[in-house]
């Protein structure tokens, strides 16, 4: 008897966090097909069946084309930027016996620093009469349109980006390294190999896991790419750093077209999915001690 209301109160506590998730996740999903399927304004009463219009008008909208377009520049340069950074910072980091924790705190307090307070700050220093215009001009350089530019800006956002994550991946990788084990770099070290003969053959290989988890958190990451560019540029200048995401946000809160909306966010779901599953099969790989 004791042993059922052991399981029994345990199985309530799942259902407890499950019903939540099913309710604040998975209806929402579901719900969104239906109406990517559908005419729906919330300015109209009637939100008639309209098939895959939606879709197709999607894909003759520009705008939409360059956000799709932008994000992949979002996520092909930042994911790997990211993480070679956070990987080099948690090399030397592991290195240092004095201070270390100090170097942490210092690293991951962007992290946890307001992404739009962030996002201001750089770009009241970017304006183009701003802070390091100025120092560009007195270092005899010509001032530079930064966040103005639509050559630029895309990269700048993505450095943003870069640099008040790093403290994160740099975790990560550190919480990784910790694990390899010790003595196989010391073998390799007596037998003869160098530093970036070890970190090759051995210290990478044994991180693939936490490797392919920082690529999965990172891609998603720049998928959504949204707060920053709302704050930064509001996807200008010529839409040449509009989001995806922030596509869809203009599309259904000022457009209040809801089923265009939806259908943009049922292929952003598509490509998160579709990217995620692919990067754990390509880099998925058994880890032999």
């Amino acid at each position: 008897m004791m042993l059922k209301q052991k399981y029994l109160f345990i199985y309530s506590c799942l259902l407890i966090p499950l019903l939540f998730f099913l309710s604040i996740r998975i209806v929402p999903i579901l719900y969104s097909f239906n109406i990517s399927f559908r005419e729906w304004d919330l300015l109209s009463e009637e939100k008639p069946f309209v098939g895959l219009q939606n879709f197709v008008h999607l894909f003759q909208d520009e705008v939409f084309l360059a956000s799709i377009r932008n994000t992949l520049i979002y996520v092909i340069v930042g994911v790997p930027a990211q993480l070679l950074v956070g990987l080099v910072i948690a090399l030397l980091l592991q290195r240092l016996n004095r201070l270390k924790g100090f170097f942490r705190t210092l690293y991951f307090i962007p992290y946890v620093t307001s992404v739009v307070a962030v996002s201001w700050v750089f770009r009241w220093t970017l304006m183009k009469n701003g802070i390091v215009n100025a120092l560009l001009i007195k270092l005899g350089f010509e001032p530079q349109l930064f966040l103005g530019s639509p050559s630029q800006g895309i990269y700048i956002i993505i450095a943003v980006m870069i640099w008040q994550n790093i403290g994160f991946q740099m975790l990560i990788f550190l919480t990784g390294l910790e694990t390899v084990p010790k003595s196989y770099e010391e073998a390799a070290a007596i037998d003869g190999a160098n530093s970036w003969q070890r970190l090759w053959s051995i210290t990478l290989p044994l991180l693939n896991p936490v490797i392919i988890f920082s690529i999965v958190i990172a891609t998603i990451s720049f998928l959504q790419s949204f707060t920053q560019v709302l704050n930064m540029t509001n996807g200008g200048p010529l839409n040449s750093t509009v989001s995806l995401v922030l596509y869809i946000y203009n599309l259904a809160f000022k457009h209040f077209k809801m089923g265009e909306a939806s259908a943009a966010t049922i292929i952003l779901f598509a490509m998160i999915l579709s990217l995620s599953l692919l990067q754990m099969k390509i880099l998925n790989r058994k880890i032999e001690y």
